[in-house]
């Protein structure tokens, strides 16, 4: 994505909260939250891994387009946890990643692993979605959000039970996510290695943060993790959690990728 798409996508799901807002109520919403299934944490099970593979569940994306024409979210998630990954990701996004908020309760319902909300987050209303959903953790993209927004949605996460990944992509907005941590060790700093201008990924992205992150911050490394090479590099660095999508989406069978990844 460049930063132009992002724009885009948070314009339009400002639009969107709008809509299921006026079909939902707030209140009606909180209700759901309230009475959504137990929480699995998300956090502690990516802290116990090593290494810790988040397994994304996607359909598609903005630059890739159609990535699985064959795609079932329940199947997918039991290939995922008899492979050993510590949780998923589920894209709900409906535009541009042809998501959908069944694919998540699909996919959880499936296994007993914790679940990511991959979705684009700017609006409290979502907040209170994520949890009526059944997921177990947040995702906040300090890209998308200004400061005060970053900090006042994962304070409501974590007082909604969710843990948080906050994920940033540039140097520059590393001290918004350490902040944001410093309040909780439930939040977890994710780093996306994908330019958001280019498209391209380069892993030095992650590589060259990890000398001015505190120790205790677990960090996840997002895009771009392609061959056991990249794997060992990563981990070599001192990374032992990654978040991995396309390169199992392409393959037949997406835990079989996983386990080939990370041997």
């Amino acid at each position: 994505m460049s930063d132009g798409i992002l724009a885009r996508i948070a314009d339009h799901k400002r639009a969107e909260v709008s809509t299921r807002r006026a079909k939902r109520p707030l209140e009606s919403l909180r209700r759901e939250a309230e009475a959504a299934p137990p929480l699995r944490g998300f956090a502690k099970a990516v802290q116990n891994s090593r290494p810790a593979v988040i397994a994304e569940i996607k359909r598609a994306s903005p630059s890739e387009g159609v990535i699985r024409n064959d795609f079932d979210p329940a199947a997918i998630a039991c290939s995922y946890q008899q492979a050993g990954a510590a949780c998923l990701s589920i894209l709900t996004d409906e535009r541009f990643f042809q998501g959908a908020d069944r694919h998540l309760r699909e996919g959880r319902a499936a296994c007993d692993l914790p679940v990511l909300r991959k979705d684009f987050i700017v609006d409290p209303y979502q907040v209170y979605e994520t949890r009526a959903l059944g997921a177990d953790c947040i995702l906040l993209i300090v890209a998308a959000l200004d400061e005060a927004c970053v900090a006042d949605f994962g304070n409501m996460a974590v007082e909604l039970g969710l843990d948080v990944l906050i994920e940033i992509h540039a140097r520059d907005e590393l001290p918004i996510a350490l902040e944001l941590h410093a309040a909780n060790d439930r939040i977890l700093l994710g780093i996306n290695n994908r330019d958001l201008r280019s498209f391209t990924t380069n892993l030095d992205t992650t590589l060259a943060m990890l000398d001015d992150i505190p120790e205790g911050v677990t960090v996840v490394t997002e895009s771009g993790i392609k061959t056991p090479q990249d794997v060992r590099l990563l981990t070599d660095a001192g990374v032992h959690a990654f978040l991995v999508g396309t390169a199992f989406m392409r393959e037949a069978d997406p835990g079989i990728a996983l386990r080939r990844l990370f041997g």
